[in-house]
């Protein structure tokens, strides 16, 4: 055989893993004057505990163990076993509870800051999904921005439970699907969800016989030509004044629609909807730049809804806030394209909890 030449071939390799285990050595006294006990704590110390909880999961385990059970939905059985597997790290099921519930307690002031900003912000979106804790029925709201997502597990599905994120007196523009609910912000600017329409017009054309799916063709047209005015003002083919004379015939072309009588059940009941969603279904043609369905909400939802489906959802309350507070910061990272882990880890290793600004500019 003749040697023809040397060519290269690359492989990425993961190096073999290895538990680190680091013994802190703590000063311990009292004060003289107080007789207040007190100890010093290292800047890599997750915990204060000592006697029989001297032994903790350091930060990287830490962030590592609640990316893999809030921000991949893997049980706590199957996140200890990927920690053994993978590093030789034996945890409990119950130990990684605790300690993710920790890492909550920490996280606290962050998702308030969060909450904060939700509140403030001039466009929310948000939407909800059924959740279970300790087997009970409850749900798992979302309120998306384009910077901020938060989480919030609520006993209910009425004002109330979204107002405890919101806020009563919401006063921006809230881009909803057609849950009455969110018709009881008063102060809020409304925009429906257009695809939430544009399916309900698809699925009664289906079933529908030849005249009974009229009515929802017609619909379908209008808010097709809707988004289509939207689409040519963006690319700047059509003036301001232009997309202002063409909304407002469109509007009359909608209300001519809605005025006949209807024998079908069906178009009966969207004729309602629409009549009830009236001022809600243009309001992004009135300001340029507002999203005309809900499509970030659905987005933030859809992972939780993978959740739910492995593991079925909380067993406490307690648990549930917890996985609101931690499946909200680890959003929020996604949508700002930071490291989780590292925020995770500086969380864990504050001695209190404190409020970290994750939508600040990353330096």
């Amino acid at each position: 055989m003749q040697e023809g030449g040397v060519v290269s071939q690359y492989q990425t390799e993961i190096p073999e893993p290895r538990v680190e285990r680091l013994e802190f050595r703590i000063r311990v006294g009292r004060c003289r004057r107080c007789r207040r006990r007190v100890q010093g704590r290292h800047p890599r110390q997750t915990s204060d505990a000592l006697g029989s909880a001297a032994s903790q999961l350091g930060p990287r385990a830490l962030a590592l163990a609640t990316q893999l059970n809030k921000g991949l939905g893997l049980p706590y059985g199957k996140t200890a076993a990927v920690l053994e597997e993978a590093f030789g790290l034996r945890a409990s099921r119950g130990g990684l509870c605790q300690a993710v519930a920790r890492v909550a307690h920490k996280g606290e002031p962050t998702y308030q800051a969060l909450i904060e900003q939700i509140r403030g912000s001039p466009s929310v979106t948000p939407d909800e999904t059924g959740w279970r804790v300790g087997g009970q029925l409850w749900w798992m709201w979302a309120f998306s921005t384009s910077q901020v997502t938060v989480y919030a597990i609520q006993p209910g599905r009425g004002f109330e439970q979204a107002a405890m994120v919101l806020g009563a007196d919401f006063a921006g523009f809230l881009v909803r699907d057609g849950w009455s609910v969110y018709r009881q912000f008063l102060q809020a600017l409304h925009q429906t969800c257009l695809a939430h329409l544009l399916r309900r017009c698809r699925e009664m054309i289906l079933v529908a016989g030849k005249r009974e799916a009229v009515f929802p063709r017609t619909i379908q047209a209008i808010l097709q030509a809707a988004l289509r005015l939207r689409d040519r003002h963006e690319k700047g083919q059509m003036s301001d004044r232009g997309l202002a004379v063409a909304r407002g015939r469109l509007e009359a072309r909608l209300d001519r629609g809605l005025q006949p009588h209807y024998c079908s059940p069906r178009n009966r009941r969207l004729a309602n909807h629409l009549l009830r969603e009236r001022d809600a279904l243009f309001t992004f043609l009135n300001c340029p730049g507002l999203e005309a369905t809900n499509w970030r909400a659905e987005q933030a939802i859809r992972p939780m809804v993978v959740t739910r489906k492995v593991w079925g959802g909380n067993r406490t309350s307690k648990g549930a806030h917890a996985q609101g507070v931690l499946v909200s910061i680890l959003q929020t990272c996604r949508l700002q394209l930071r490291s989780a882990s590292s925020l995770l880890q500086t969380l864990v290793c504050s001695p209190h909890p404190k409020v970290l600004d994750i939508t600040a500019p990353i330096r």
